[in-house]
């Protein structure tokens, strides 16, 4: 029997616990390109451990998934942070779990609105990759370099994530 979880929206201080939420929200921090650009400034803190670690930038192309979601299984990055940052408009599904004694806990469900990315804290647990809609591209901006950067834990049983009110 699976449990729900119902999805909330993505906002800063909602998401603190595991990242930055990436967006372009208030006034710059600088106006650059002869006055006609916007700098929203240092919005993410890149993490990355090991003597050989450097951030590079990937591209991701996911399939589309739907809600209800069924959650089976999160993953945690215990050398590097993990920024992505959506090459459309279209809101993605974010899923996060506080760390308990190295296990994750209860997940929680973020729902991204148009122009959100967001940036998980090095070792945050973490659901795959889930964007709502077509194409599901990404740019991904995490760490390159020897180690084992990947731990998947699967539950016993699944959660199945609803859309909020």
């Amino acid at each position: 029997m699976s449990k729900t979880i119902i999805c909330e929206p993505l906002t800063a201080e909602a998401f603190l616990a595991f990242g930055e939420v990436l967006e372009a929200t208030g006034e710059p921090d600088k106006i650059i390109n002869q006055g006609l650009c916007g700098r929203f400034h240092d919005r993410a803190a890149l993490d990355f451990t090991g003597d050989d670690a450097r951030a590079g930038i990937s591209l991701f192309k996911s399939e589309k998934r739907e809600l209800p979601y069924r959650l089976e299984m999160v993953e945690r990055h215990p050398l590097g942070s993990q920024a992505f940052i959506p090459m459309t408009l279209e809101p993605f599904l974010v899923i996060t779990c506080p760390d308990e004694d190295g296990k994750p806990g209860t997940p929680r469900a973020f729902l991204t609105s148009a122009g959100q990315g967001i940036n998980f804290h090095r070792g945050t647990w973490h659901g795959v990759l889930t964007p709502l809609s077509e194409p599901g591209l990404f740019a991904v901006i995490d760490r390159i370099g020897e180690g084992n950067n990947l731990e998947e834990f699967w539950f016993e049983a699944p959660y199945l994530v609803k859309p909020g009110p």
